[in-house]
């Protein structure tokens, strides 16, 4: 069977397209272990870095011995054996190349390094639409959060992803309703980019009512899976998407998360990564936030209240940043549309000032912190101070 996969003429038609310098065997073989192992089965990771994905493919799907416990093997050729169709693996790559997905291998130079830290664990594959550069851009932040995000968190989230857009950080998170997409939206807004890592294959907008923001994360950002095109999202391969979040972020930052919330698991991640760790605090008497104050309390989580000590948690040296980094045009631009005596709406403010809103709440939030603006019952104003 492994012959037959490999010697197939379409197949290798497809591979040689998607990586044209590349051994076609080597890379049906890597997309091949996408379409057989699930995120962050590290048998299969063991196996390809012991013997390459080509050999670890033979072996894997045949019933050898190896070094490794024989049980693992023997349960881990239990999991691939049903899906080794080559079929499954050519609609992997036609259903990339249908979509303008590129598919990224370790060792390329869009391929982060930081991925490589989950080990045995790390994707052989990452499929992405969008620029791949953005994974290897030199300062990279994961916010996370809850779905049933209160107003306060997804304020929070747009603050602190615009502020670190803005300021040339790439915004890192899961596409979610609730505070990923708040991150991502106040990212775009900023005109900074950022990176969707998506449970399902890159060609899926889940949840569909994500759509229009997948759209614009993919013109100036990156939609990324290690899953193949055509993938459904599943609970597991949610929970296994979250330790790509976490390993990308140079810090992870919690905005809002219940007692059980699902970012509590990429904070997990984070944590075993060795990744500094952030959580923003809440009102005591909020559920939304007791996740936070969770991790502050048992995982030594820092307690991040804005842009500055995020960077700081990154390990960003604020004072010595560039003049064009510390200067914003847009907050200018915004104090100039703002009047000290009468308040106004952000909508109202965006047209004023030719922003969106999305990037005028965002500097909104930051200018409060500052003390240069606030927010009363019926909009925004300048402050005298």
């Amino acid at each position: 069977m492994i012959d037959a996969l490999l010697g197939d003429s379409g197949i290798r038609k497809a591979a040689a397209a998607a990586r044209p310098d590349d051994d076609p065997a080597a890379t049906i073989a890597q997309v091949a272990w996408s379409v057989l192992a699930e995120p962050g089965d590290g048998v299969a990771g063991a196996l390809i870095s012991q013997l390459g994905a080509i050999e670890a493919l033979r072996f894997g799907l045949s019933g050898e011995r190896f070094e490794l416990a024989e049980k693992a093997i023997q349960d881990g050729r239990r999991r691939w054996l049903p899906r080794a169709q080559p079929r499954a693996i050519g609609d992997a790559l036609h259903g990339a190349a249908e979509v303008g997905a590129q598919l990224l291998l370790p060792g390329d130079a869009e391929w982060s390094a930081a991925i490589d830290d989950l080990g045995d664990h790390a994707p052989a594959v990452l499929w992405v639409r969008g620029d791949p550069t953005h994974l290897v851009a030199s300062s990279r932040v994961s916010i996370v959060g809850a779905r049933a995000a209160t107003a306060y968190g997804d304020t929070v989230a747009a603050e602190l992803a615009g502020d670190l857009a803005a300021t040339g950080s790439i915004v890192v998170s899961g596409g979610a309703y609730g505070i990923d997409g708040s991150a991502h939206r106040a990212a775009l807004g900023a005109g900074g980019g950022t990176i969707a890592f998506l449970a399902g294959g890159v060609d899926r907008a889940y949840p569909a009512g994500h759509q229009h923001l997948f759209d614009r994360i993919r013109e100036s950002g990156a939609l990324v899976s290690e899953l193949p095109c055509g993938a459904a999202p599943t609970k597991f391969r949610f929970l296994s998407r979250n330790r790509l979040i976490a390993a990308l972020g140079a810090a992870t930052v919690v905005v809002e998360a219940g007692w059980r919330s699902g970012s509590l698991n990429t904070a997990g991640h984070a944590s075993s990564l060795g990744r500094p760790l952030g959580a923003v605090p809440g009102p005591i008497t909020s559920a939304a936030s007791a996740g936070c104050h969770r991790l502050m309390r048992e995982y030594d989580a820092q307690c991040v209240t804005n842009a500055a000590e995020v960077r700081e948690l990154m390990g960003i040296d604020v004072e010595h940043q560039g003049p064009e980094q510390r200067a914003d045009p847009d907050q200018t631009r915004l104090l100039d549309a703002l009047s000290t005596r009468t308040p106004h709406p952000p909508a109202e403010i965006a047209r004023s000032a030719g922003l969106s809103v999305e990037r005028t709440r965002a500097l909104l939030g930051t200018l409060s912190l500052e003390g240069r603006v606030e927010q009363i019952e019926t909009g925004w104003r300048r402050t005298t101070a």
